[in-house]
C-alpha cells in the first residue's frame, strides 16, 4: 500500500509544438526579487522525479514530445498562461456529469474515456506531461492531474515547481493564444492502480486505524462553509485538519521537508506512516 492515498474526488498535493511556432506573448513578468526564491526539487525524497523547474519547462518549449496541461480556472488561464499550455481546468480528467456527492462524481475518468481525452490533447507514450496551476487560485489542480496520470501508469509525468507563480516571479514569458493541438492515436493507459486512491468502503473499514487528513480550509472543516455542494457540512468521523496551503511557501513553492515534517508531526504522523488525505 502506497502512503498518502487520495480520497476519490478530492484534491492535493496537449501538444506537440513545432520549434518554429512563434507565440503572440502578450505578457513578460518583470523578475520579483528571483534571487529569493529556492528552487530545490533535490531536497525531496523523489524531488527529482515529480517535479520539472521553470528553467527546465523553458528549456522545454517547442519539443513536439511535450504536452502542457494548465489546471487553472478558465478565466484565470484566458488572462494569461504558459506558452503551448493546454486548459484542463480542475475536472479536465475527471467524471463532472450531475453535482459533488453523486455517485463517482469527480473521480478519474474511466480508462477508456482517459485514454481518448488525452488522445485529443496530443499525448503518446513517449511525451513528457507537464501539469501545472496558479496554485492559490487552482486550487492545487496541477498536482491533482499529475497524481491520476501516475494513477493511469504514466511515468513521464512532472509538477511545475512552484506553479506559474514562480514562472511569472522569475520573468518567464506568458501568452493568451490558444495552442495548436495535434490529437493523437494509439495511447496505452495501464489499469489503474487503486494503491493511489482511498474509496468510501477502505475509510469506513479503516476509520480508528489509519490517519486521516482533512486539508481544506476550516470552515469547509467544521461544516459552516457548503458552498462546493456538500449535500452536508463537516468532515470523515476522526479526521485531523490541515489546510493545504500550510504546506506551502507564500511564493507558492513547497515547504522544506523539515518544515512539512514538523506539521505532520503535530498531527501524529511520521515519515514512513500511511495516511489519507482528502
Amino acid at each position: 500500500m502506497k502512503k498518502n492515498r487520495f480520497i476519490i474526488g478530492g484534491a492535493l498535493l496537449a501538444i506537440g509544438i513545432a520549434a518554429v511556432l512563434i507565440f503572440n506573448v502578450v505578457n513578460r513578468p518583470s523578475p520579483q526579487n528571483p534571487s529569493q526564491i529556492t528552487i530545490a526539487p533535490e531536497i525531496f525524497k523523489n524531488g527529482k522525479d515529480i517535479f520539472i523547474t521553470p528553467a527546465e519547462l523553458k528549456e522545454q518549449l517547442g519539443s513536439k514530445n511535450l504536452i502542457i496541461l494548465d489546471g487553472s480556472h478558465p478565466k484565470v488561464y484566458a488572462k494569461g498562461h504558459i506558452p503551448g499550455a493546454i486548459s484542463i481546468g480542475f475536472k479536465g480528467l475527471c467524471r463532472s456529469f450531475g453535482k459533488p456527492g453523486d455517485a463517482l462524481w469527480g473521480t478519474i475518468l474511466p480508462k477508456k474515456e482517459l485514454t481518448r481525452k488525452l488522445e485529443s490533447l496530443g499525448v503518446t507514450n513517449k511525451s513528457l506531461i507537464v501539469a501545472y496551476s496558479d496554485t492559490f487560485k487552482g486550487p492545487g489542480a496541477g498536482g491533482r492531474a499529475v497524481w491520476q496520470l501516475r494513477m493511469a501508469g504514466l511515468t513521464n509525468v512532472k509538477l511545475l515547481y512552484g506553479g506559474l507563480e514562480v514562472w511569472k516571479r522569475l520573468g518567464f514569458s506568458l501568452t493568451t493564444d490558444p495552442p495548436t493541438i495535434n490529437p493523437s492515436n494509439g495511447l496505452v493507459v495501464k489499469d489503474y492502480d487503486e494503491s493511489y486512491r482511498a474509496d468510501r468502503q477502505f475509510v469506513e473499514a479503516h476509520l480508528g486505524k489509519l490517519a486521516i487528513v482533512d486539508v481544506r480550509s476550516k470552515k469547509e472543516f467544521t461544516g459552516e462553509d457548503t458552498s462546493r455542494g456538500e449535500s452536508r457540512g463537516g468532515h470523515i468521523k476522526g479526521a485531523q485538519w490541515l489546510e493545504w496551503t500550510a504546506l506551502l511557501n507564500k511564493d507558492s513553492t513547497p515547504k522544506s521537508p523539515k518544515e512539512i515534517i514538523a506539521m505532520m508531526a503535530n498531527l501524529g504522523i511520521k515519515p514512513g506512516d500511511d495516511f489519507v488525505v482528502y
